[in-house]
Protein backbone atom coordinates (compact mmCIF):
# COMPACT_ATOMS: atom_id res chain seq x y z
CA UNK A 1 0.00 0.00 0.00
CA UNK A 2 1.17 3.65 -0.99
CA UNK A 3 2.69 5.34 2.25
CA UNK A 4 0.56 8.45 1.63
CA UNK A 5 -2.48 7.00 1.05
CA UNK A 6 -1.95 4.47 4.56
CA UNK A 7 -1.42 7.23 6.39
CA UNK A 8 -4.57 9.34 4.79
CA UNK A 9 -6.30 6.39 6.40
CA UNK A 10 -5.47 5.80 9.56
CA UNK A 11 -5.80 8.99 10.15
CA UNK A 12 -9.46 9.02 9.28
CA UNK A 13 -11.38 7.42 12.96
CA UNK A 14 -9.44 10.72 14.75
CA UNK A 15 -11.13 13.25 12.07
CA UNK A 16 -14.87 11.51 12.12
CA UNK A 17 -14.23 11.02 8.13
CA UNK A 18 -16.30 8.47 6.78
CA UNK A 19 -15.02 8.50 3.31
CA UNK A 20 -11.76 9.56 1.13
CA UNK A 21 -11.97 10.83 -2.00
CA UNK A 22 -9.23 10.61 -4.89
CA UNK A 23 -9.86 12.49 -7.43
CA UNK A 24 -6.93 13.25 -10.35
CA UNK A 25 -6.53 17.14 -10.99
CA UNK A 26 -8.02 17.98 -7.61
CA UNK A 27 -7.41 18.16 -3.80
CA UNK A 28 -8.06 15.27 -1.90
CA UNK A 29 -11.04 15.45 0.26
CA UNK A 30 -12.33 13.80 3.17
CA UNK A 31 -15.87 13.33 3.77
CA UNK A 32 -16.85 14.25 7.75
CA UNK A 33 -20.42 14.81 9.14
CA UNK A 34 -22.02 14.29 5.34
CA UNK A 35 -19.80 17.89 3.94
CA UNK A 36 -16.79 17.14 1.74
CA UNK A 37 -13.35 18.59 3.48
CA UNK A 38 -10.58 19.48 1.73
CA UNK A 39 -6.96 17.70 3.22
CA UNK A 40 -4.78 20.69 1.93
CA UNK A 41 -4.13 22.61 -1.02
CA UNK A 42 -2.19 20.06 -3.12
CA UNK A 43 -3.42 18.97 -6.31
CA UNK A 44 -3.21 15.26 -6.99
CA UNK A 45 -1.68 14.68 -10.52
CA UNK A 46 -3.32 11.69 -12.73
CA UNK A 47 -0.21 10.00 -11.93
CA UNK A 48 -0.50 9.70 -8.17
CA UNK A 49 -4.19 9.35 -7.95
CA UNK A 50 -3.26 5.97 -10.32
CA UNK A 51 -0.86 5.23 -7.93
CA UNK A 52 -2.12 5.25 -4.45
CA UNK A 53 -5.78 3.49 -5.96
CA UNK A 54 -3.64 0.68 -7.66
CA UNK A 55 -1.63 0.51 -4.60
CA UNK A 56 -4.63 -1.01 -2.87
CA UNK A 57 -5.34 -3.61 -5.02
CA UNK A 58 -3.93 -6.90 -6.06
CA UNK A 59 -2.22 -8.05 -9.46
CA UNK A 60 -5.99 -9.73 -10.15
CA UNK A 61 -8.18 -6.97 -8.94
CA UNK A 62 -5.99 -4.39 -11.27
CA UNK A 63 -6.89 -6.65 -14.59
CA UNK A 64 -10.21 -6.29 -13.15
CA UNK A 65 -9.98 -3.02 -13.28
CA UNK A 66 -8.56 -2.49 -16.39
CA UNK A 67 -10.73 -4.62 -18.59
CA UNK A 68 -14.44 -3.18 -16.95
CA UNK A 69 -13.65 0.04 -15.95
CA UNK A 70 -14.60 -0.52 -12.65
CA UNK A 71 -14.01 -1.98 -9.01
CA UNK A 72 -15.32 -2.76 -5.36
CA UNK A 73 -12.96 -4.18 -3.47
CA UNK A 74 -12.85 -3.70 0.46
CA UNK A 75 -9.39 -4.87 3.03
CA UNK A 76 -8.33 -4.13 6.18
CA UNK A 77 -5.98 -2.47 7.92
CA UNK A 78 -4.89 -3.99 11.36
CA UNK A 79 -5.14 -1.56 14.37
CA UNK A 80 -7.74 1.48 12.34
CA UNK A 81 -10.36 -0.14 10.52
CA UNK A 82 -11.64 -2.11 7.51
CA UNK A 83 -12.61 -0.09 4.45
CA UNK A 84 -14.67 -0.45 1.31
CA UNK A 85 -13.43 1.11 -2.08
CA UNK A 86 -14.46 1.82 -5.69
CA UNK A 87 -11.99 2.62 -8.12
CA UNK A 88 -13.33 4.09 -11.35
CA UNK A 89 -12.42 6.36 -14.28
CA UNK A 90 -13.39 9.59 -14.84
CA UNK A 91 -12.18 11.91 -17.81
CA UNK A 92 -9.86 8.52 -18.73
CA UNK A 93 -8.22 9.19 -15.29
CA UNK A 94 -8.25 6.90 -12.02
CA UNK A 95 -10.14 7.80 -9.37
CA UNK A 96 -11.47 6.27 -6.21
CA UNK A 97 -13.69 6.97 -3.11
CA UNK A 98 -13.34 4.71 0.28
CA UNK A 99 -15.14 4.34 2.81
CA UNK A 100 -14.42 3.46 6.56
CA UNK A 101 -15.95 0.58 7.92
CA UNK A 102 -15.71 -0.01 11.91
CA UNK A 103 -14.86 -2.77 13.02
CA UNK A 104 -17.15 -2.99 15.93
CA UNK A 105 -20.79 -3.75 15.24
CA UNK A 106 -22.81 -1.19 16.73
CA UNK A 107 -25.93 -2.72 18.65
CA UNK A 108 -29.76 -2.11 17.27
CA UNK A 109 -30.12 0.88 19.79
CA UNK A 110 -26.28 2.46 19.28
CA UNK A 111 -27.52 2.84 15.52
CA UNK A 112 -30.72 4.43 16.94
CA UNK A 113 -33.32 1.96 15.71
CA UNK A 114 -36.40 1.15 17.96
CA UNK A 115 -35.33 -1.63 19.53
CA UNK A 116 -38.27 -3.90 20.66
CA UNK A 117 -39.21 -3.79 16.85
CA UNK A 118 -36.18 -4.50 15.08
CA UNK A 119 -35.08 -7.64 17.55
CA UNK A 120 -38.88 -9.22 16.84
CA UNK A 121 -38.38 -8.86 13.22
CA UNK A 122 -34.57 -10.69 14.21
CA UNK A 123 -36.92 -13.28 15.99
CA UNK A 124 -38.92 -14.61 12.80
CA UNK A 125 -37.86 -18.30 11.29
CA UNK A 126 -38.94 -16.75 7.50
CA UNK A 127 -39.88 -13.73 6.15
CA UNK A 128 -38.96 -10.53 4.25
CA UNK A 129 -37.57 -7.43 6.01
CA UNK A 130 -36.23 -4.85 3.56
CA UNK A 131 -33.61 -1.64 4.99
CA UNK A 132 -33.85 1.06 2.50
CA UNK A 133 -32.12 4.41 1.87
CA UNK A 134 -29.86 6.50 -0.73
CA UNK A 135 -25.98 5.57 -0.65
CA UNK A 136 -24.73 6.45 2.52
CA UNK A 137 -27.94 5.86 5.02
CA UNK A 138 -26.50 3.39 7.40
CA UNK A 139 -28.58 0.16 5.41
CA UNK A 140 -25.17 -2.19 5.94
CA UNK A 141 -24.78 -0.84 9.04
CA UNK A 142 -28.07 -1.67 9.93
CA UNK A 143 -28.34 -4.71 8.67
CA UNK A 144 -24.75 -5.81 10.69
CA UNK A 145 -26.34 -5.29 13.69
CA UNK A 146 -29.59 -7.18 12.58
CA UNK A 147 -27.09 -10.66 11.82
CA UNK A 148 -25.56 -9.94 14.71
CA UNK A 149 -28.32 -9.80 17.08
CA UNK A 150 -29.33 -13.16 15.58
CA UNK A 151 -26.01 -14.30 15.66
CA UNK A 152 -26.04 -13.77 19.41
CA UNK A 153 -29.31 -15.12 20.46
CA UNK A 154 -30.48 -17.85 17.67
CA UNK A 155 -28.59 -21.12 17.08
CA UNK A 156 -29.09 -21.27 13.73
CA UNK A 157 -27.09 -21.14 9.88
CA UNK A 158 -26.54 -17.46 8.17
CA UNK A 159 -25.41 -17.37 5.12
CA UNK A 160 -24.77 -13.36 3.60
CA UNK A 161 -24.11 -12.37 -0.29
CA UNK A 162 -22.32 -9.07 0.02
CA UNK A 163 -20.33 -6.58 -3.21
CA UNK A 164 -18.61 -6.71 -1.71
CA UNK A 165 -18.50 -7.94 2.21
CA UNK A 166 -18.32 -5.01 4.60
CA UNK A 167 -18.41 -5.86 8.25
CA UNK A 168 -17.07 -8.86 9.45
CA UNK A 169 -18.64 -11.37 11.35
CA UNK A 170 -17.61 -14.03 14.09
CA UNK A 171 -19.86 -17.25 14.82
CA UNK A 172 -21.54 -17.21 18.59
CA UNK A 173 -24.44 -18.79 18.35
CA UNK A 174 -24.96 -19.22 15.07
CA UNK A 175 -22.96 -20.34 11.69
CA UNK A 176 -22.13 -17.34 9.47
CA UNK A 177 -20.66 -17.84 5.64
CA UNK A 178 -20.04 -14.26 4.44
CA UNK A 179 -20.09 -14.91 0.09
CA UNK A 180 -18.48 -12.15 -1.70
CA UNK A 181 -19.14 -11.22 -5.04
CA UNK A 182 -16.80 -11.73 -7.49
CA UNK A 183 -14.64 -13.47 -5.00
CA UNK A 184 -16.40 -15.91 -3.56
CA UNK A 185 -19.36 -15.78 -6.06
CA UNK A 186 -19.66 -15.14 -9.33
CA UNK A 187 -22.83 -12.73 -8.81
CA UNK A 188 -25.83 -12.59 -6.52
CA UNK A 189 -27.96 -14.20 -8.67
CA UNK A 190 -25.63 -17.30 -9.13
CA UNK A 191 -25.57 -17.36 -5.57
CA UNK A 192 -29.27 -17.27 -4.58
CA UNK A 193 -29.60 -20.00 -7.01
CA UNK A 194 -28.09 -21.92 -5.31
CA UNK A 195 -27.89 -20.59 -1.48
CA UNK A 196 -31.24 -23.17 -0.59
CA UNK A 197 -28.38 -26.11 -0.93
CA UNK A 198 -26.36 -24.74 1.66
CA UNK A 199 -28.94 -25.17 4.35
CA UNK A 200 -29.42 -22.13 5.49
CA UNK A 201 -31.59 -20.16 8.00
CA UNK A 202 -31.04 -16.68 7.47
CA UNK A 203 -29.60 -14.88 4.07
CA UNK A 204 -28.58 -11.64 3.95
CA UNK A 205 -28.66 -9.87 0.52
CA UNK A 206 -26.55 -6.91 0.40
CA UNK A 207 -28.28 -5.10 -2.13
CA UNK A 208 -31.80 -6.37 -4.46
CA UNK A 209 -30.38 -5.21 -7.68
CA UNK A 210 -33.20 -6.45 -10.27
CA UNK A 211 -35.47 -8.75 -11.33
CA UNK A 212 -33.98 -11.75 -10.66
CA UNK A 213 -32.47 -11.13 -6.95
CA UNK A 214 -35.63 -9.71 -5.86
CA UNK A 215 -37.67 -13.19 -7.10
CA UNK A 216 -35.39 -14.71 -5.77
CA UNK A 217 -35.69 -12.88 -2.64
CA UNK A 218 -39.54 -13.39 -2.40
CA UNK A 219 -38.96 -17.15 -3.30
CA UNK A 220 -36.29 -17.91 -0.40
CA UNK A 221 -39.00 -16.39 1.86
CA UNK A 222 -41.75 -17.84 0.96
CA UNK A 223 -39.67 -21.44 1.30
CA UNK A 224 -39.25 -20.63 5.09
CA UNK A 225 -36.23 -18.64 5.47
CA UNK A 226 -35.93 -14.92 7.14
CA UNK A 227 -34.36 -12.76 4.18
CA UNK A 228 -32.77 -9.49 4.65
CA UNK A 229 -32.08 -7.12 2.19
CA UNK A 230 -31.57 -3.74 0.94
CA UNK A 231 -33.36 -1.22 -1.65
CA UNK A 232 -32.65 1.84 -2.73
CA UNK A 233 -35.95 3.62 -2.15
CA UNK A 234 -36.68 6.31 0.18
CA UNK A 235 -40.00 4.92 2.26
CA UNK A 236 -42.13 1.62 2.45
CA UNK A 237 -45.30 2.77 -0.56
CA UNK A 238 -42.09 3.31 -2.84
CA UNK A 239 -40.34 0.06 -2.03
CA UNK A 240 -43.71 -1.91 -2.53
CA UNK A 241 -43.76 -0.63 -5.62
CA UNK A 242 -40.58 -0.91 -6.66
CA UNK A 243 -40.61 -4.43 -5.86
CA UNK A 244 -44.04 -5.35 -7.70
CA UNK A 245 -43.24 -2.75 -10.63
CA UNK A 246 -39.91 -5.17 -11.74
CA UNK A 247 -41.93 -7.67 -12.72
CA UNK A 248 -44.04 -7.62 -16.19
CA UNK A 249 -47.64 -6.79 -15.58
CA UNK A 250 -49.20 -10.21 -16.09
CA UNK A 251 -47.19 -11.16 -12.89
CA UNK A 252 -48.26 -8.44 -10.58
CA UNK A 253 -50.81 -9.93 -9.46
CA UNK A 254 -49.80 -12.88 -8.06
CA UNK A 255 -46.02 -10.87 -6.73
CA UNK A 256 -48.69 -8.26 -4.86
CA UNK A 257 -49.87 -11.65 -3.18
CA UNK A 258 -46.72 -13.20 -2.57
CA UNK A 259 -45.16 -9.82 -0.99
CA UNK A 260 -48.32 -9.33 1.34
CA UNK A 261 -47.38 -12.14 3.11
CA UNK A 262 -43.68 -12.88 2.79
CA UNK A 263 -42.87 -8.97 3.93
CA UNK A 264 -42.71 -8.46 7.60
CA UNK A 265 -41.59 -5.23 7.47
CA UNK A 266 -39.61 -1.81 6.09
CA UNK A 267 -37.11 0.10 7.47
CA UNK A 268 -36.53 3.60 5.36
CA UNK A 269 -33.22 5.56 6.88
CA UNK A 270 -31.76 8.56 6.40
CA UNK A 271 -28.29 10.02 8.46
CA UNK A 272 -28.55 13.65 9.02
CA UNK A 273 -25.85 16.06 10.66
CA UNK A 274 -26.35 16.44 14.26
CA UNK A 275 -27.41 20.36 15.77
CA UNK A 276 -23.86 20.36 16.76
CA UNK A 277 -21.83 19.16 13.93
CA UNK A 278 -20.07 16.33 15.77
CA UNK A 279 -22.40 13.43 13.98
CA UNK A 280 -24.75 11.71 12.35
CA UNK A 281 -27.96 10.99 13.86
CA UNK A 282 -30.49 8.33 11.94
CA UNK A 283 -33.90 9.07 11.46
CA UNK A 284 -36.00 6.03 10.14
CA UNK A 285 -39.79 5.40 9.05
CA UNK A 286 -40.78 1.81 10.41
CA UNK A 287 -43.58 -0.09 9.01
CA UNK A 288 -44.56 -3.42 10.61
CA UNK A 289 -46.84 -5.49 8.34
CA UNK A 290 -50.10 -5.87 9.73
CA UNK A 291 -52.94 -7.92 8.51
CA UNK A 292 -54.84 -4.95 7.05
CA UNK A 293 -51.60 -3.83 5.42
CA UNK A 294 -51.21 -7.01 4.18
CA UNK A 295 -54.87 -6.47 2.62
CA UNK A 296 -53.55 -2.94 1.21
CA UNK A 297 -50.33 -4.77 -0.60
CA UNK A 298 -52.81 -7.85 -2.15
CA UNK A 299 -55.72 -5.46 -2.93
CA UNK A 300 -53.45 -2.67 -4.92
CA UNK A 301 -54.57 -0.07 -1.60
CA UNK A 302 -50.83 0.62 -1.00
CA UNK A 303 -51.23 4.45 -0.98
CA UNK A 304 -53.28 3.77 2.41
CA UNK A 305 -50.09 2.73 3.95
CA UNK A 306 -49.00 5.92 5.02
CA UNK A 307 -52.26 6.86 6.90
CA UNK A 308 -51.27 3.64 8.93
CA UNK A 309 -48.01 4.15 9.79
CA UNK A 310 -49.26 7.80 10.83
CA UNK A 311 -52.00 5.86 13.59
CA UNK A 312 -50.04 2.78 14.65
CA UNK A 313 -47.30 4.11 16.71
CA UNK A 314 -48.04 1.71 19.30
CA UNK A 315 -46.93 -1.52 17.29
CA UNK A 316 -43.66 0.16 16.78
CA UNK A 317 -44.87 1.99 13.45
CA UNK A 318 -43.45 5.50 12.65
CA UNK A 319 -43.11 7.81 9.47
CA UNK A 320 -40.25 10.01 8.71
CA UNK A 321 -41.83 13.05 9.77
CA UNK A 322 -42.77 11.58 12.99
CA UNK A 323 -38.92 10.39 12.98
CA UNK A 324 -37.85 14.16 12.52
CA UNK A 325 -40.03 15.74 14.94
CA UNK A 326 -38.88 13.67 17.37
CA UNK A 327 -35.02 14.23 16.74
CA UNK A 328 -36.00 18.34 16.38
CA UNK A 329 -38.71 18.30 19.87
CA UNK A 330 -34.88 16.70 21.58
CA UNK A 331 -32.66 19.24 20.19
CA UNK A 332 -30.52 16.88 18.02
CA UNK A 333 -31.38 17.97 15.08
CA UNK A 334 -31.77 21.95 13.81
CA UNK A 335 -35.58 23.12 12.23
CA UNK A 336 -33.62 23.35 8.31
CA UNK A 337 -32.61 20.28 9.08
CA UNK A 338 -35.64 18.49 9.88
CA UNK A 339 -37.80 20.29 6.65
CA UNK A 340 -34.67 19.68 4.14
CA UNK A 341 -35.16 15.99 4.48
CA UNK A 342 -38.74 15.73 4.39
CA UNK A 343 -41.01 14.59 1.99
CA UNK A 344 -43.70 16.45 3.11
CA UNK A 345 -42.70 19.48 4.61
CA UNK A 346 -46.52 20.99 5.28
CA UNK A 347 -47.46 18.51 7.12
CA UNK A 348 -44.20 18.44 9.44
CA UNK A 349 -44.23 22.20 9.51
CA UNK A 350 -48.04 21.47 11.48
CA UNK A 351 -46.22 18.93 13.27
CA UNK A 352 -44.10 20.80 15.08
CA UNK A 353 -46.48 23.74 15.59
Amino acid sequence: MDDKIRKLLEAMPAKNASDLHISAESQLHYRINNDLVKIGEEITSPEESKRMAYSLMSEDQIRKFEEHKEMDFAFFIKNVSRFRANVFLQRGHVGCAIRMIPIKIRSISECGLPESVLKDFCRFPKGLVLVTGATGSGKSTTLAAMVNEINKTRKCHIVTVEDPIEYVHHNISAVIDQREVGFDTLSFNNSLRHVLRQDPDVILIGELRDYESIQSALVIADTGHLVLGTLHTSDSIQTINRIVDVFPAHQQKQIRTQLSFVLLGIVSQQLITNKTMTDRVLAAEILVVTPPIRNMIRDERVHHIYSTIQTSQRLGMKTMNQSLLELYKKDIISYDDALSRSQDVEELMKLIG
